[in-house]
């Protein structure tokens, strides 16, 4: 595989395109009522899920772009807290920070001068290769609990 077609499989794996669904797919038309709402035995909020997905996906952009980047605390700095609730706008704003956080990411895969496999400074030996994985698996296995507490809460509405 060349260089070229890696980065088109790395950008298409960080938007969730193929075998997986989208975030977009997952939180159209979420009912606002239905964000703060705790599913039965779930410790967590549709909206406190997303908000985990945008903190770690955060994170692990600020490791790749930041040479002073200071290691977060887990799991205490990768989710809010556990009684926090969030606005329709807060709700908006963890899409759109998933969203810009994403695109920052696939800034860097797409950028030619970015070697994808060079170790990134102060790191254990870690490249955008790996990071970009890491992303894109850990929002997409969220994204599929997304979509599956939506089917638990029935917030799909017709045709899901």
């Amino acid at each position: 595989m060349n260089e070229a077609a890696l980065r088109k499989q790395l950008l298409a794996l960080l938007a969730g395109e193929g075998a997986h669904m989208t975030l977009e797919e997952a939180v159209a038309d979420f009912p606002d009522e239905a964000m703060n709402s705790r599913p039965p035995n779930v410790d967590y909020s549709p909206w406190q899920l997303l908000e985990h997905i945008r903190l770690t996906q955060l994170d692990i952009l600020e490791y790749v772009v930041n040479p002073e980047y200071v290691e977060l605390s887990w799991p205490a700095d990768y989710w809010p807290a556990p009684e926090a609730t969030a606005t329709p706008e807060q709700f908006a704003a963890t899409i759109q920070g998933c969203l810009a956080d994403r695109k920052a990411l696939a800034d860097l895969v797409s950028d030619p001068d970015y070697d994808v496999f060079a170790v990134i400074p102060n790191t254990r030996g870690h490249t955008l290769l790996r990071e970009i994985r890491i992303a894109a698996d850990h929002t997409a296995y969220h994204v599929g609990e997304f979509a599956i507490l939506r089917q638990v809460m029935g917030t799909w509405g017709e045709g899901h």
